[in-house]
Parts: C-alpha cells; structure tokens; sequence
C-alpha cells in the first residue's frame, strides 16, 4: 500500500524516509536568508500503513527549520496562518492530505488522520 501512495505522490518533490516503519515525506515549501542564517519551512507528512487491519494513520505538520524553535503542536491550519506571516509561500497541504486518503480508500483501506504525529 505505501509504494501506491507514495507513486501517487510522485509529483512533489520531497526526500522518503522510513523510521522504523513510519514514512515520512519532507517538503521545503519556502526558504528565507536573514543574515547569516537560512530559514526554512518544511511540510512533513508521516504515514503508517498498517496491512493486516487495512488501516492507513496520516499527520502532517509544518516545520521552521534554522531557526531553533523546530516543530509546533498546533493543527497545519493554524501552523500555516502563523508562519505565512513570516513566510511568503503558497502551498496546498490539503492537496497532499486528499491525494493520499483518495489513494488509501480506492484500495480498501481506512484512512485515519491524526494532529499529532504518527509513530
């Protein structure tokens, strides 16, 4: 089921990982030099797929790296509002999230979203 997900996200450009049977998908969506650091926003979706109960678990969340403060337990929405105040980007999470539970339930599977990060 993951490689299915993971083809039908082909189109994004972003670095696979695998801990420890959890995938996760890294997106740099905007980038900001100040000085002499570098800042970034980074999407990252994490999806643990488990084939016996036919039952996908997806979170996602965004990351300011560079700066020290790392990831943030709120919810993507209010992730997105607070560093499109700092950032000037324009990406489509929701896109990402749609893809992969259309991509999950075609094949009979349940989808299950959660805040907090999927271990």
């Amino acid at each position: 089921m993951f490689v299915t997900i993971q083809n039908a996200l082909q189109t994004y450009s972003g670095l696979w990982k695998d801990k420890k049977g959890v995938q996760e998908l890294s997106i740099t969506i905007a980038e900001r030099k100040a000085l002499l650091s570098t800042k970034k926003i980074i999407y990252s979706a994490k999806i643990k797929v488990d084939n016996t109960a036919k039952i996908v678990n997806f979170s996602e969340m965004l990351i300011e790296a560079g700066s020290g403060s790392g990831a943030r337990e709120d919810n993507i929405e209010e992730q997105s509002d607070l560093f499109g105040k700092k950032f000037d980007y324009k990406f489509d999470y929701k896109e990402i999230r749609s893809i992969v539970e259309n991509t999950v339930t075609t094949a009979g599977y349940e989808f299950k979203y959660q805040i907090l990060p999927v271990k």
